[in-house]
């Protein structure tokens, strides 16, 4: 898990979301509060078919218009990389938050398990799951 979760608020614009994600190389961010509760997530994917797609500036349009908040899928701190896999495969995502308390203070991600030699397996089912279609 990792410990150091690039962030933003709801209230940033879009373009700001998708700067960080360009920086950081990452194509997922979880939202949070001033309190680091987790209210959602804001995916490229979010971006491009909530907002890019409908004609939307990304410099007027606010995170929390476009984000993931419904049915998000988290995980704990006390939970096994093997129920964190089953839990990324099942639901179909490759970025895990990890909350405690409704507070993020993580993040697993796909590439996490791949790149650790004990955890290919974990990672190839998660793969496997996430790459199937429903």
């Amino acid at each position: 898990m990792s410990h150091d979760v690039i962030c933003c608020r709801p209230g940033q614009t879009l373009k700001e979301a998708a700067e960080l994600m360009s920086h950081h190389h990452i194509g997922s961010i979880p939202v949070v509060d001033n309190d680091h509760t987790l209210l959602g997530v804001i995916t490229d994917r979010d971006m491009t078919l909530r907002s890019t797609a409908r004609g939307k500036d990304g410099d007027q349009v606010h995170v929390e218009k476009c984000m993931t908040r419904d049915h998000l899928i988290s995980g704990t701190p006390d939970m096994d990389i093997h129920e964190a896999s089953r839990l990324m495969s099942e639901h179909q995502i490759r970025r895990l938050p990890v909350v405690d308390q409704g507070k993020l203070i993580g993040y697993v991600a796909l590439g996490d398990l791949a790149d650790r030699d004990h955890y290919r397996d974990e990672a190839e089912a998660a793969l496997s799951g996430i790459s199937s279609s429903r």
